[in-house]
């Protein structure tokens, strides 16, 4: 079941990566085309721009970073809801529900020739994107105490295949997939992965057994539950989290803090690494493509030969050492001033991620 999560979460991954080297791109195009949407965030980021006193050349930046906050935001109130459901109904229903969405985000992607389109298809994908989480629920309902560690690894190792595949494929789209009906260069791209969303419905609907026994879920949704899903307040006093022992809470309430603060700064590079390396280095699609590819790769080879080997008892040393590398990544990245030194600092970043 572990193998076929893993292989779900590989094709789900090529085609959310595929965007990521044609973000740009994709800006400068509805940038130039117009339209109330796209000047209204132009202005919203202006203003920010000039409230902050950042430079004006980083406002491309931070267009990405809101189209990013959005998706995540949405992200972050949908999947604690989807996890929820997933405990009462059972895990396979919630992942299909999740894959509509997903293929219905991107079927949008297909056809947004203008901006308030592409906000749309970004904010479906958003609220349906919680099949990550839900997988990672899946392994924890198929493991124990020996063998999580190498299954949350394979969610690991899917993310870095994602990072190889599916940015070179955009980039590759880009160049070469050009539709001649329409012009929208971003067609192919958006068509593939819809497609690889539908197989992976398909996939899971046949392969995947349900992990979580009806024995197991919880009884009933409680409509009071809900507003602790996405109460930040309530989520940080982790008040869902019964029938643990008062010590073993704390500790949790530690790991949870600290993995916050960590998701916050790794997403900040993950959603402007693009426009920065297109704003200072002038990338293209391709080269965009090639730089994720590295990432990709690394990751895998890391995520495959390290983590997979941790012994029980041993991961706080490795995220220890994950952290520790990390930081200096961040500040190698914001400011390298060559590619050398760029892809030295991602090099520490794929190590410690």
């Amino acid at each position: 079941m572990a193998w076929v999560m893993f292989t779900s979460l590989v094709i789900d991954l090529i085609g959310f990566t595929i965007i990521l080297p044609l973000m740009p791109k994709l800006l400068d195009h509805y940038s130039l085309s117009g339209g109330a949407s796209i000047s209204f965030l132009e202005s919203t980021v202006k203003s920010l721009q000039q409230m902050l006193n950042i430079p004006e050349k980083f406002n491309s930046v931070m267009t990405g970073g809101v189209l990013g906050s959005l998706f995540s935001f949405l992200q972050f109130l949908a999947s604690p809801l989807a996890g929820c459901l997933s405990d009462t109904y059972g895990r396979k229903p919630a992942l299909l529900v999740s894959m509509v969405g997903i293929a219905a985000s991107y079927a949008l992607w297909v056809v947004s020739d203008n901006f308030a389109l592409f906000v749309l298809a970004r904010a479906v994908g958003g609220i349906s994107k919680a099949n990550v989480s839900l997988a990672t629920a899946v392994m924890a309902d198929i493991t124990d105490n020996l063998t999580r560690a190498k299954a949350m690894a394979l969610v690991g190792v899917a993310f870095a295949i994602g990072f190889i595949i599916g940015p070179v494929t955009g980039a590759a789209f880009s160049v070469w997939g050009v539709d001649s009906s329409t012009g929208n260069w971003w067609f192919w791209p958006a068509i593939f992965s819809l497609i690889l969303a539908v197989l992976n419905f398909g996939f899971l609907s046949v392969f995947f057994t349900e992990s979580l026994s009806k024995e197991k879920r919880a009884k009933s949704l409680q409509l009071s539950q809900t507003w602790n899903l996405v109460n930040p307040v309530s989520l940080f006093k982790f008040q869902l989290a019964d029938g643990i022992a008062k010590k073993d809470l704390e500790k949790l309430k530690v790991l949870g803090r600290v993995y916050f603060l960590f998701l916050f700064l790794f997403s900040g590079l993950e959603y402007t690494l693009t426009f920065l390396t297109h704003l200072r280095f002038d990338y293209n699609a391709a080269q965009q493509g090639k730089m994720l590819l590295f990432i990709g790769l690394l990751m895998a080879f890391f995520q495959g030969g390290l983590v997979r080997r941790v012994k029980p008892g041993k991961e706080k040393m490795l995220a220890l050492v994950g952290l520790g590398v990390i930081i200096p990544s961040f500040v190698i990245v914001g400011l390298s001033n060559s590619a050398t030194a760029l892809y030295f600092g991602l090099g520490l970043y794929s190590l410690g991620k």
